[in-house]
Order: structure tokens, then C-alpha cells, then sequence
């Protein structure tokens, strides 16, 4: 293990179903800041080592040390008090409609006051500020009493961003965040993630099919196909040769 590295994931397996592995024996160190992509065709695994980093998928095996601690041997209670260390972004935003946009940004903020406030909508003010100030951040300052169903798929992309960074996480993990977006907005959505986390100072791990995308954002790129890590590198690597590694086949560089 890189004992600088903020996140090290080590000989992780997956499998769902026994004897077909989803991951194989992945191998892959985090240091503490920069903008990670994960690209790789379609179940391949990406979005499994995503989710298996914060547990919501279980490991086969492995270890995966985040800051320190193995969350893989985590008990329950003690994932939870981890979890609110890493800010998680999904694909289908995950907000809470009948919600305002504050209300599900100050869910952010629930793993860190007292069940009966929370039930109460009672947060500090500090974090009613916070919240305001991200909004504005992330264009939508306007939008705090909005019910989130009353957005457009980049706006809510938007508050599931911001609602992750109100977490206040050492490390942010996005789930296809643009799968579903229109290219102009995907590139505003990757912007804010990539600036976000500089601003911040906490690594930002993007699963994504967009090759352009991560060369055009990402400081380092993992390529993965058949549940293995068959490149890791810097954008500008990412030759024909790699391509043709991590998708196969050759008509869709034409």
C-alpha cells in the first residue's frame, strides 16, 4: 500500500454470481487530490468498483483503506460514521422529490446532527449558510425553495453535487454523472465536479463512457474492460493502441 495515498484498493474481487467475476483482483492507489475518470465499456465493472469503495456494493474480497481504515472489515455502525467522509453522486441524481432543493442539500448534513433535529429540519446555521453559499456555486441560487421535481436533469445533477460537498467529504466518487445529460451540460456538470474538488482539495473518482470527456477533465484515466485495470495513466496516453485495449475492436475509432 502507498501509505500516502488517501484511498488504496488492493486485489478486490467481485462477484455477483459465484464463479463469474465482475472485478478481478483490482489493484489501484488515490492520492489525496486530483480528477480521477474510469472509463470502460458497458459491465465491465466500473460503476461496481464505484459503489464498492462506500460499500453499497459488498467486496468478494480485498481491501479497500480509505484514510487509514479498511472498509471492507467496517461494522455497520462505524460505515455509516466513514460514509460521511465520501460524497457520492449518482447517475439518477438519488433527491428526494417532494423535497425543496435546501431540504436535500441539508440531507447532506444528517449523518451529523441528532436524529430529533433532523427529523425537525432543525440544522445550525453554519450549515443553512453553507447551503446557500453552494447553491450559489452551483448556478442555482434562485432555486432553494424549488421542489426538486421541478427541475431539469443538469439542475438536479447540480444539487446532487452540491448535496454531496455539504457532506464536507475527503474524497467524492460520482456514478455516471452525465449519462443522462445533453453534451453542453455534461460539460458543465464535469466542470463543477473537477472545480469543486480542487476548491476543496479532496480526489474526485468519475465513472464515465465518455472518452472525450475524461481527456478533456481528467488528470488521470483508468481504463477497464473485462473487470481488470488495463490502463492507468495520464489523458494525453490514451493512444489508438489503449483504446483498442480497453473496447476492442477498431470500427469505433473510424
Amino acid at each position: 500500500m502507498d501509505n500516502t495515498a488517501a484511498l488504496s484498493i488492493r486485489n478486490l474481487d467481485k462477484e455477483y454470481v459465484r464463479g463469474r467475476p465482475v472485478l478481478r483482483g483490482i489493484n489501484l492507489d488515490f492520492p489525496g487530490s486530483g480528477f480521477t475518470a474510469i472509463i470502460g465499456p458497458s459491465g465491465t465493472g466500473k460503476s461496481t468498483l464505484i459503489r464498492c469503495i462506500n460499500r453499497l456494493v459488498e467486496p468478494t474480497a480485498g481491501s479497500i483503506i480509505f484514510e487509514g481504515r479498511d472498509l471492507v472489515l467496517l461494522p455497520r455502525r462505524e460505515l455509516r460514521l466513514a460514509r460521511r467522509q465520501i460524497g457520492m453522486v449518482f447517475q439518477e441524481y438519488n433527491l428526494v422529490e417532494r423535497l425543496t432543493v435546501m431540504e436535500n442539500l441539508l440531507s447532506g448534513r444528517l449523518g451529523y446532527v441528532a436524529a430529533w433535529k433532523a427529523w425537525l429540519r432543525r440544522f445550525p446555521q453554519t450549515d443553512i449558510d453553507d447551503a446557500f453559499g453552494l447553491l450559489d456555486v452551483v448556478g442555482l441560487g434562485g432555486f432553494a425553495n424549488q421542489r426538486a421535481d421541478s427541475l431539469s436533469g443538469g439542475q438536479r445533477q447540480r444539487v446532487g453535487i452540491a448535496r454531496a460537498v455539504m457532506q464536507r467529504p475527503r474524497l467524492i466518487l460520482a456514478d455516471e454523472p452525465t449519462s443522462s445529460l445533453d453534451p453542453k451540460t455534461s460539460v458543465e456538470i464535469m466542470t463543477l465536479l473537477r472545480d469543486l474538488g480542487r476548491a476543496k482539495n479532496v480526489p474526485v473518482i468519475v465513472n464515465m463512457h465518455d472518452v472525450e470527456l475524461a481527456r478533456r477533465f481528467a488528470d488521470r484515466v483508468i481504463g477497464m474492460s473485462g473487470g481488470a485495470v488495463v490502463y492507468d495513466g495520464a489523458p494525453a496516453g490514451l493512444a489508438d493502441d489503449q483504446l483498442r485495449s480497453i473496447y476492442g475492436g477498431e470500427d469505433w475509432l473510424q
